[in-house]
């Protein structure tokens, strides 16, 4: 190959890997309009809403197969030196990140018709749970900040919200074991235990995203320092 058509390779090779980028990320972006459906259905007990985070799931999935699929392809075409490498490794990591973080809003929206229409409740449960969500949608896009800007600072900075989500979590988890002896109002806290573990596993892909970051720029991986593997 000569000279010339290497450097056209290259270059080809960049603005596919740019493509596929932006698409990994804009991943992200649907995750976080899905999240926020999901917040509002749980708040108002929208079954019908619950049910189309449920089906539009798809769109996630279906981007994580574009992507995917898209990075494999461009692989065949021509070996990347080390730095594309691990942006190609890390792409492979944020969108299976983005699917599970889709995975979870579909987790929390099949609990609302579980709880029924008017469910019984409890207002620091409650509070808690939406501050864990609101937390989870800037993390989220937090990670997407980062991944762009390759700003390691702003991906280690997740851990700071990430801790409070976690902190949360074992909050709501105690005010469940506490709530009383009736049997409905017992079964809808153990749903919100389910729906804050969801809450709490989005944030962890959040973080896990931003370690990517680091990885990119710094070419070795490492777990950043925060709670999320504490178990209740």
């Amino acid at each position: 190959m000569s000279p010339a058509s290497s450097g056209s390779g290259r270059q080809h090779f960049q603005e596919e890997l740019r493509e596929l980028e932006a698409q990994a990320l804009g991943g992200i972006d649907l995750v976080v309009r899905t999240l926020d459906r999901t917040l509002e259905a749980l708040e108002h007990q929208d079954i019908e809403l619950a049910s189309i985070v449920v089906h539009d799931d798809d769109r996630i999935d279906g981007r994580y197969l574009e992507v995917q699929q898209g990075i494999l392809s461009l692989l065949a075409l021509q070996a990347p030196v080390a730095s594309d490498l691990r942006v190609v490794a890390a792409l492979l990591h944020v969108i299976k990140h983005v699917e599970r973080m889709g995975d979870q809003c579909v987790n929390i929206a099949k609990m609302l018709p579980v709880v029924g229409f008017e469910p019984p409740s409890d207002e620091v449960m409650l509070e808690h749970i939406f501050r864990m969500g609101r937390l989870a949608r800037s993390e989220v896009e937090q990670s997407k900040q980062a991944f762009m800007l390759r700003d390691v600072a702003v991906a280690e900075d997740l851990v700071r919200q990430d801790l409070e989500i976690n902190r949360l979590n074992r909050s709501v988890f105690a005010r469940a074991v506490e709530i009383g002896t009736d049997e409905d109002r017992r079964e809808w806290a153990m749903s919100m235990m389910l729906v804050a573990r969801a809450i709490e596993r989005i944030g962890d892909n959040a973080v896990d995203i931003g370690e990517q970051v680091a990885f990119v720029v710094t070419g070795e991986f490492r777990e950043f320092s925060d709670a999320s593997r504490v178990s209740l």
